[in-house]
């Protein structure tokens, strides 16, 4: 009960990425075909053999790392008898990974996610012209002079913090030129390098709010059931398990902050000792470590990863 199930976000992709996990298990082959047959789509093929261009497009990326993430957690239910009720406190998702996170605590089915997540990919593509929207990493700044490096732009354009992923990692988004503003701000207050990130919208950003209303119409035709073990939320970074209240958070998350490194850093007072990474190559067990060095760490994309887990359980 002391672990928390983590599922990463967006940019944890690689081609090949659940291949080896597909050819193993029969499980895990069966979760790619649901997520070929909900999209229509051999996204499986993508995710194996590229091109990595298609596989890097939000509306491809998202179901994709959904899928790879999905295939992990079955394979621990069908060889270890993985059972969230009684071998999790809660589950996190890093943006997407909040789909990945409720489909995994079985409120969402894995088809009714992998076309949640085409929409909102699709949805978050189109909501801003390409070029208009960027995104920018702060590396070596805290949140407080992040939020002050944004608010100094003025009336430059909407630029706001995006993701607070861990300490001195910050991610703001918005307007283009905004966002640089923003960038050159940041360096006078501590930031030691800024990079600007290849990304096709300003996620995160109230830019998106088109996006957000896609989403809401998509998540309010979607039954959600509920979960097997309580979700802690990007946009509020607390504890919740009822289902219209997350539905509306869902809403909320497209145009809000992810809330990284408070939902992590209030793990232990949960009562969670080991955060459980599936799938992500590590990234979201990297920023863990940032966060509070007390939490122990497993990240899951092997099936010899799975093996050793699997005798903790």
């Amino acid at each position: 009960m002391s672990r928390a199930f983590l599922f990463p976000g967006q940019g944890s992709q690689t081609i090949g990425m659940g291949k080896v996990l597909s050819d193993g298990f029969p499980v895990a082959r069966q979760v790619f075909e649901e997520v070929d047959d909900a999209l229509g789509q051999r996204l499986s093929r993508i995710m194996w053999e590229g091109p990595e261009s298609d596989l890097t497009l939000t509306e491809n990326a998202q179901p994709a790392i959904m899928a790879a993430s999905l295939a992990v957690f079955r394979v621990l239910q069908s060889e270890a008898g993985l059972d969230l009720a009684r071998h999790a406190r809660l589950v996190a998702g890093h943006s997407l990974g909040e789909y990945s996170a409720l489909c995994a605590a079985g409120a969402f089915t894995l088809g009714d996610a992998a076309r949640l997540l085409r929409i909102r990919g699709r949805s978050m593509q189109e909501a801003v012209p390409v070029g208009e929207g960027a995104m920018s990493a702060l590396i070596g700044i805290e949140i407080e002079a992040a939020e002050q490096a944004c608010e100094e732009v003025g009336k430059e354009g909407v630029v706001v913090v995006a993701n607070d992923n861990a300490p001195g990692q910050i991610v703001i988004s918005g307007k283009k030129s905004a966002v640089e503003k923003a960038g050159e701000i940041a360096k006078t207050k501590g930031a030691k390098r800024v990079i600007a990130l290849t990304v096709s919208a300003p996620f995160h950003s109230p830019l998106l709010r088109k996006a957000a209303d896609a989403m809401e119409e998509a998540l309010y035709n979607v039954t959600m059931r509920p979960l097997s073990a309580p979700l802690i939320a990007n946009v509020t970074a607390a504890e919740t398990a009822e289902p219209e209240t997350i539905r509306r958070l869902l809403v909320e998350q497209v145009t809000g902050r992810v809330r990284w490194r408070e939902s992590v850093a209030s793990f232990a007072a949960l009562g969670v000792q080991t955060t459980v990474e599936c799938s992500g190559n590590k990234v979201l067990s990297g920023m863990v470590k940032r966060i509070d060095k007390e939490l122990q760490i497993v990240s899951l994309d092997s099936p010899a990863d799975i093996e050793a887990f699997a005798k903790t359980l």
